[in-house]
């Protein structure tokens, strides 16, 4: 799959350079070589980083923390919860929207293409950058949460007043490499069917996200997408 002629935005690079040499992402290559000539993964190679290159670090804002990409076919994008126009928006990205326009009163999209977000300061990051079709979780232990712990410690070394929105138990294990002396930690259960019923509902992630960089003198996230 190539990770070493994929492109990082310099601004990540300069940080995160030495993690391409580390054991585990050499192993990483081999897996997802390997992964590629008998399932298959998605997203596609050429969108592995691309959460991190439509959002290079010094815009970064808000992070956004999912667990693998989507499964299906043709739904993974790059960038956590996010599918591409023209593909139904899923269940836990219904709920965001629900959320979202219970706390800000912005109406659901009529697509779940968030690339504005990402494009306004919001890192779409999930934990484990690929999947196998139709197999949730299947690359957990491939090795991607080195890599992806590595991104978030950049964030909250280098940017001054982030929030954090961790949704689910296995967002919110990364707490710990987050500094809250000057960041927000805003925790929540994941939006799935499953779980959003259990307080992902009202918890004003979004506005109270806003409200944090206001009070550090930031703009807030416009956070209603183009039809």
């Amino acid at each position: 799959m190539g990770i070493h002629r994929i492109q990082l935005h310099e601004t990540w690079l300069s940080h995160l350079e030495a993690e391409f040499h580390q054991p585990y992402m050499v192993q990483l290559r081999k897996n997802l070589v390997e992964s590629a000539t008998n399932t298959g993964f998605f997203p596609e190679s050429k969108h592995l980083f691309r959460a991190l290159n439509e959002t290079p670090l010094p815009r970064v804002k808000v992070v956004i923390l999912g667990q693998d990409p989507y499964h299906g076919p043709h739904q993974a994008e790059g960038l956590a919860f996010s599918v591409p126009r023209g593909i139904p928006v899923p269940p836990s990205l219904k709920n965001i929207f629900k959320e979202l326009h219970e706390d800000l009163g912005i109406a659901p999209a009529p697509h779940g293409h968030l690339l504005e977000w990402a494009n306004r300061g919001v890192l779409l990051l999930n934990s484990v950058l690929t999947v196998a079709p139709g197999q949730a979780g299947s690359h957990r232990n491939l090795g991607w949460d080195a890599f992806t712990d590595a991104v978030l410690s950049t964030v909250s070394r280098e940017q001054s007043a982030v929030a954090f929105l961790l949704w689910g138990k296995f967002a919110q294990q990364k707490r710990g490499l987050i500094n809250e002396k000057k960041h927000l930690a805003l925790l929540a259960p994941h939006p799935s069917p499953l779980s959003a019923y259990q307080g992902f509902f009202g918890c004003r992630n979004f506005s109270l996200a806003n409200a944090f960089l206001q009070d550090n003198g930031l703009e807030p996230i416009p956070w209603q997408l183009s039809p």
